[in-house]
């Protein structure tokens, strides 16, 4: 199955709008889609009792006030996840109902220490309720809201007996996501997970790649139908290379304070064919995509 290039680049709000809330929770995505992004982005993994939430990384010392509940200090660990040693408290370790005591925190609090403010506001939201958010808001706006998940360490996650994908799949089938019009798309680095996933669904999938690697776009369309890319990487050679191969395109993630010109970095991956921009500022990217497109009608 071949995804169609899509005529308008779509912003998709990286973990919600994270540049102005503490990422992955209700609000953030809420605000994401109040800004005017077309899709949101929520990072999965699954608790002990299986349920899919939504967390960065199965480590939530850093995106929860876990550390301040000493009911929950026995369950600090250290664990090797990905190729990491990691220490701290994890979600696989923690029950939903013990996972919902906690709240959420900044994740990076150096660079946007404004988002602090919101610290322990809102809890850590199930897959469940970013569905309902979909729907809610695809209401509310009139626009069709798209969800774009990625899964985190489901490798991890099947060699400790948590496989996560027919979880997943269930939950997007139970709200009417799933299917291959494009109501929502399943992202990993991982490319055998995406091809277990491509012979059970027809959600398109994304191969994301970092910017250490070098992707073979006639190699990922053997099996996704989406190739995201670190925006370092997404040249218009590049571009071209996965378009000719019936791939189409994102490039991750815009963060408006690492670049002196965040709408030129727009202006620039706009101009390379991208089809899809990651960013924790839904809100600029949308606003320099009306003026990319504003521009391209007067020379058009």
């Amino acid at each position: 199955m071949i995804a169609p290039v899509t005529a308008l680049p779509q912003v998709i709000g990286h973990r919600g709008a994270s540049g102005h809330r503490p990422e992955n929770t209700l609000a953030s995505y809420r605000l994401a889609v109040r800004m005017g992004a077309d899709a949101i982005e929520p990072d999965l993994v699954p608790t002990k009792d299986g349920v899919l939430v939504a967390r960065h990384e199965n480590e939530i010392s850093r995106t929860t006030d876990v550390a301040l509940h000493p009911e929950l200090a026995d369950r600090r660990r250290t664990k090797v996840v990905g190729g990491r040693e990691l220490t701290g408290w994890f979600t696989e370790d923690l029950t939903l109902a013990e996972l919902r005591t906690l709240r959420a925190v900044e994740r990076h609090p150096g660079m946007r220490p404004e988002n602090t403010r919101y610290d322990g506001i809102w809890a850590v939201p199930t897959l469940d309720e970013i569905c309902a958010l979909v729907h809610h808001e695809s209401r509310r706006s009139g626009r069709r809201i798209r969800l774009c998940a990625e899964i985190k360490e489901a490798t991890y996650f099947a060699s400790i007996g948590m496989p996560v994908e027919s979880t997943l799949l269930e939950v997007l089938a139970r709200h009417r996501l799933d299917g291959p019009g494009g109501r929502s798309q399943l992202q990993s680095f991982e490319e055998d997970v995406l091809r277990g996933l491509a012979e059970r669904t027809d959600v398109p999938l994304v191969q994301l790649v970092d910017e250490d690697e070098r992707p073979d776009p006639a190699h990922v369309a053997t099996y996704a139908q989406v190739l995201g890319v670190h925006k370092s990487l997404a040249t218009p050679e590049l571009v071209a290379e996965a378009h000719a191969a019936g791939l189409a395109v994102h490039a991750w993630t815009l963060r408006a304070e690492l670049v002196a010109d965040p709408y030129a970095e727009v202006r620039g991956l706009l101009d390379a064919g991208v089809d899809g921009l990651f960013s924790d500022q839904p809100g600029l990217t949308v606003e320099a995509r009306a003026d990319w497109l504003a521009a391209q009608e007067r020379t058009g």
